[in-house]
């Protein structure tokens, strides 16, 4: 089914270095991390180590690997239910275009900047011995 379609978007191992680890088992450690949100840490021990599992989803995140499998599968689902694979129309919330309107996130970046310079300000003034 889908791991022939998904086989196919992985990058091939490389010839040097160790010997390869099981890309399928790769791919599903990081699609368990993805749907459950489980740390890294408490990653399961039938898995593969959490290292090599970074190590892979930090390459494939880079090479837009990820990316890729998400498109298909995303496609292949849309197709399975009897749509398009991709979307024809869009929704944009009356909200979200208010407070664009208003400057949404910059006037809140410039609050926050005049407060973290006023606290360094006062972290550098309290730091200063007094002469006597």
């Amino acid at each position: 089914g889908q791991w022939r379609i998904l086989r196919k978007l992985l990058p091939r191992p490389s010839r040097l270095g160790r010997p390869p680890i099981d890309r399928r088992q790769v791919l599903n450690a990081v699609l368990y991390i993805n749907r459950t949100g489980c740390q890294w840490r408490a990653i399961p021990k039938d898995l593969p180590p959490r290292s090599t599992l970074y190590g892979y989803f930090d390459l494939w995140s880079w090479d837009g690997t990820l990316d890729r499998i998400h498109h298909a599968l995303y496609a292949g689902c849309r197709e399975a239910v009897g749509r398009e694979a991709s979307p024809t129309a869009a929704v944009i919330d009356s909200q979200s275009v208010k407070s664009a309107e208003k400057g949404g996130p910059r006037s809140t970046s410039r609050v926050t900047m005049r407060e973290k310079r006023s606290r360094a300000r006062s972290g550098i003034f309290s730091s200063i011995p007094k002469a006597c």
